[in-house]
C-alpha cells in the first residue's frame, strides 16, 4: 500500500481504507484435517496461535484459504497473521491475511493466499496467530492494595472455521495455576497452570462452544491510551526521536487508599506496576526520561550487543486506574535509515517501537519532520493507517517551514512493529541554505557594530549641553518622587483620625506599615539620584540634601502625632494635652513643608 501526497493520490489512497470487504468464497473440498490451538492467557493479552494442517479432497487445485477469529471476542482482535511451510525443512513464511466477508455469516474473517496451489489429495500446514487486547475482564473489578487480581476469560474453546475440522486440541496456558472455576468441556484436563480441551472430532464448519476461566493473574496491565512518536530528520548526520506517552493502568481498579509504608513493608500491591522496561535501536544516543515536573533520575540504560534496554520507573507505582505521563527521547545516527540515490531519498524506520513487554497502545500518532524543501513525497506504511496528512513545522533558520507527514493507527501490539518506508527528493544544494544565512546574518551583523563603532555621526560634542541634559531627567525624576512622597502626608492623618475614631489598632497598625513602606522607598530612591545628581551639579545634590533633612524632620512630628493618637485613645493623656500639642505639631509641619517647597521651587 503507497500513500502519495499529491492532491488526488492522497485522496485516493485515503478512501481505499473506507471501502467494505470483499466477499470470500469457501471451497467446501477443504477440510481441517487436525487443528491444535494454543491460546496463551499469561499476560494481559490473548494470545492465540493455531496450527492447521489443510486436506484438499476435491479433485481440483485450491489457492486460497480462510479463516475467522475467535467469534466471542471478536472485536477486541488487534492482529491477525498467518504462514505456511510446505515441509518440515522449509523455512516458516509469512502470508499477508485480507479481511474478506462470508455471504450469510457474521464475524471478523481472513483469506490468505497459498504460496502454490494446493493441489487434489495434498496437505499443507498453515499457522495462524491472534492478538486480543482487553478480551481480560478483572474480575472483581476492584481490589484493596494486599489483594492479588484475577481476571476472567470467555472464550471459543473451538477453532472458528467455515471448513469441516475433522480434530482437533485446544490447550490454554494461564499466568498461575491458582484457578478459581474453569468451564468444563468435555473431555477437559487441568494441570497446574494449563488447561486442555479436547481432543474435538468431526465438528461442522462455524462450530464453537464457550468456555470461561477465572484465574489470578498478577502481571503488568499496562496500556499505552495515548502515543506520540516524533521523528526529525536531518541531512546532516542525525535522527531525533522523541516519544510522549499517556499510560494507564487497565487492571483491577485500587480500592481504598494506597499506604507507602505497607506497600515498602509487606511488599504488597502484586498487581501494580513499579517499573518497566523499553528496548531501543542499538545505535541510541542521548536518551532522555522526564515528565511535566522534569528529569526522572529514576531509571536505568543498559547497552546490549543488538538494543538497548532502558529501564524506566515512575515517580510512584501504578495501582489499577492510575495513570501517568512521560516523554523520552534519543537520537539515532541518520546513516542506518537514510538511504540515497542523488537526490532521491528512502527513510526506512520503524512505524512502532517497542514500549514494554506484552505492551498494548490504544492510539498511535506518528509525526515524520523533513527538511524544508522536499517535495514528492510517498508513505508506504506496513499496514493500513487510519488517517494521513501534511502539516507544517516551522524551527530556526526556517523560510517556508518544514512538511511533516502524520499518521495515525488505533489498537497495535508487539506484532505491529514493523518498518515503513518514505519516499521523498530533495536538492543537496539546499544543504547549504541553512549555514548561508547565517553567515549573511553575522556579516551584517558585525558591519553594523564597524560602522557604529569607528564612525562618528556627531557635528559637535558639547559635554556641557549634554550634562544639562542629563541633569534635566534627573531633576525631573526628582521632582515626581517628591510629589508622590508628599501625598503620603494626608494619608498618615486620615489614618491617624480613623483610628482616634474606630479605635482599631490592628488596622491602624497595618495601615501605617504600608505608607512607612512607601516613605522609606521614595527616600531611598530621592538619595540614590542625589548620589548620581552629585557628579552632575555639587549645588542642586545639596539642596536636595537640605530638603531630605526638612523631610525626616516632617516625618518625626508625623511619628509624634501618631504617638499621641496612641495615648488619647488608651487614657494616657487627656483630650485637652492632645488638643494642644495637635495644635502645635500642626502649625509647625505646615512651616517646614512650606520650607520644603521653596527649597525644590529653587531647583
Amino acid at each position: 500500500m503507497k500513500i502519495v501526497f499529491s492532491t488526488l493520490g492522497l485522496i485516493f489512497a485515503l478512501s481505499s481504507f473506507t471501502l467494505g470487504a470483499k466477499q470470500a468464497t469457501v471451497s467446501s473440498d477443504l477440510v481441517n484435517k487436525k487443528v491444535e490451538r494454543k491460546i496463551d492467557l499469561a499476560s494481559q493479552l490473548v494470545q492465540i496461535t493455531t496450527t492447521v494442517k489443510v486436506e484438499n479432497i476435491g479433485t481440483s487445485a485450491i489457492n486460497s484459504y480462510v479463516f475467522g477469529v475467535d467469534p466471542i471476542i471478536g472485536s477486541s482482535v488487534a492482529f491477525t497473521g498467518a504462514s505456511q511451510t510446505e515441509t518440515e525443512e522449509d523455512d516458516t513464511e509469512k502470508i499477508k491475511a485480507e479481511p474478506v466477508d462470508i455471504a450469510g455469516q457474521s464475524g471478523a474473517f481472513y483469506e490468505i493466499k497459498l504460496q502454490e496451489p494446493l493441489k487434489a489429495g495434498a496437505s499443507v500446514e498453515i499457522v495462524l496467530e491472534e492478538v486480543y487486547i482487553k478480551a481480560l475482564r478483572p474480575y472483581p473489578a476492584q481490589i484493596t492494595q494486599s489483594e492479588k487480581q484475577l481476571v476472567e476469560f470467555s472464550g471459543s474453546v473451538l477453532f472458528f472455521s467455515p471448513y469441516k475440522t475433522a480434530s482437533q486440541t485446544t490447550t490454554v496456558k494461564l499466568a498461575s495455576s491458582a484457578i478459581e472455576s474453569n468451564t468444563k468441556v468435555n473431555p477437559t484436563s487441568v494441570d497446574d497452570d494449563t488447561i486442555t480441551y479436547g481432543p474435538y472430532e468431526d465438528k461442522t464448519p462455524y462450530s464453537q462452544e464457550t468456555a470461561k476461566i477465572h484465574y489470578e493473574n498478577n502481571k503488568p496491565f499496562l496500556t499505552v491510551t495515548r502515543m506520540e512518536r516524533v521523528i526529525e530528520v536531518s541531512h546532516w548526520g542525525n535522527i531525533a526521536i522523541e516519544e510522549t506517552y499517556d499510560v494507564a493502568h487497565s487492571g483491577a481498579k485500587l480500592k481504598g487508599s494506597f499506604s507507602r509504608y505497607d506497600y515498602q513493608r509487606q511488599q504488597d500491591g502484586l498487581s501494580s506496576v513499579k517499573s518497566f522496561t523499553t528496548v531501543l535501536p542499538a545505535a541510541s544516543q542521548d536518551v532522555y526520561y522526564r515528565d511535566e515536573i522534569g528529569n526522572i533520575s529514576t531509571s536505568n540504560l543498559l547497552e546490549r550487543d543488538d538494543h538497548v534496554e532502558l529501564e524506566l520507573r515512575p515517580r510512584f507505582p501504578l495501582f489499577g486506574g492510575w495513570k501517568t505521563h512521560y516523554t523520552m527521547g534519543y537520537n539515532l545516527p541518520s546513516y542506518e535509515y537514510l538511504f540515497n540515490s542523488g537526490d532521491n531519498y528512502i527513510l526506512k524506520m520503524r512505524f512502532l517501537d517497542h514500549v514494554f513487554n506484552d505492551m498494548i497502545v490504544d492510539d498511535l500518532t506518528v509525526k515524520i519532520i523533513l527538511p524544508e524543501g522536499c517535495k514528492n513525497i510517498r508513505l508506504d506504511p506496513p499496514y493500513p493507517v487510519r488517517k494521513t496528512e501534511l502539516e507544517t513545522h516551522k524551527t530556526y533558520l526556517d523560510i517556508s517551514g518544514r512538511i511533516v507527514v502524520v499518521a495515525h493507527k488505533s489498537n497495535l501490539v508487539e506484532q505491529h512493529i514493523e518498518d515503513f518506508e518514505l519516499h521523498y527528493s530533495f536538492s543537496r544544494m539546499l544543504l547549504l541554505q541553512e549555514p548561508l544565512m547565517l553567515v549573511v546574518a553575522f556579516f551584517l551583523v558585525f558591519a553594523v557594530i564597524i560602522v557604529t563603532v569607528r564612525l562618528d555621526f556627531s557635528i559637535t560634542k558639547d559635554s556641557m549641553n549634554e550634562s544639562r541634559l542629563r541633569l534635566m531627567g534627573k531633576m525631573e525624576d526628582v521632582l515626581a518622587i517628591q510629589a508622590k512622597r508628599q501625598k503620603l502626608y494626608p494619608s498618615y492623618d486620615a489614618a491617624i483620625n480613623k483610628f482616634k475614631s474606630s479605635k482599631d489598632n490592628g488596622t491602624f497598625r497595618s495601615t501605617l506599615k504600608r505608607l512607612d513602606a512607601d516613605h522609606r522607598t521614595m527616600t531611598n530612591q530621592m538619595n540614590e539620584l542625589t548620589t548620581a545628581i552629585k557628579a552632575e551639579s555639587s549645588e542642586h545634590a545639596e539642596k536636595i540634601n537640605e530638603a531630605q533633612k526638612l523631610t525626616n524632620q516632617v516625618k518625626d512630628m508625623i511619628q509624634g502625632a501618631i504617638n499621641n493618637a496612641e495615648k488619647v485613645v488608651n487614657g494616657r493623656m487627656s483630650k485637652q494635652q492632645y488638643v494642644d500639642y495637635e495644635k502645635t505639631n500642626s502649625a509647625r509641619r505646615t512651616e517646614v513643608l512650606a520650607n520644603i517647597d521653596q527649597v525644590f521651587a529653587t531647583l
